[in-house]
């Protein structure tokens, strides 16, 4: 009885598949190297306006903020151990996350209008790349990093909704609101 298609292939063509994302230049491994760095920005970002928080809605914002960093934070860890996983080493020093990211550090200062509208650019810019990363990996039969991805979208969905919302209704928050 004769072998099956699928049972006829080599270890070395299935050792190839496996391996054939090891590259630091590989476009799944730089969209995953991205989104860590975004990541931790990002986190560092909401740590930042939990602090900085002022004004009418304090309390609200300041245990937003701080929701939001967790569930940030949250997807770190997994997404660095995918880049090992593929055979990398993830981003993990302060110059490596200014290289790789494209969200932006928070501003200094500002009112709190201008930290939620920050906090929702980038999670906008997040979103779009996740969800092109996401193509990437479909594309190349990754399901592993497309299902970290998906997951993790959601997330950054979430948090985009959410802000948006506070940014529409106003919900007390004035342009030139200064704290006082």
């Amino acid at each position: 009885m004769g072998r099956s298609a699928a049972a006829k292939v080599t270890a070395k063509e299935i050792n190839r598949e496996l391996t054939e994302h090891n590259n630091p230049n590989d476009e799944i491994v730089q969209s995953l190297q991205k989104q860590t760095a975004n990541a931790f920005i990002v986190y560092l970002n909401f740590k930042h306006y939990h602090w900085q928080t002022f004004g009418p809605l304090f309390r609200d914002l300041h245990e937003l903020f701080d929701e939001f960093a967790a569930e940030v934070y949250g997807t770190i860890d997994e997404l660095a151990e995918r880049i090992r996983m593929i055979g990398q080493d993830p981003v993990s020093r302060i110059e490596e996350f200014q290289k790789f990211a494209t969200v932006s550090s928070a501003e200094k200062g500002g009112d709190m209008r201008s930290m939620i509208r920050e906090a929702n650019e980038n999670s906008k810019r997040i979103i779009f790349e996740m969800r092109q990363a996401i193509k990437i990996a479909d594309e190349n039969d990754d399901p592993g990093t497309a299902d970290i991805l998906t997951r993790f979208v959601q997330i950054h969905e979430k948090h985009e909704w959410w802000l948006r919302d506070i940014l529409e209704r106003r919900d007390g928050l004035t342009e030139d609101a200064k704290g006082n």
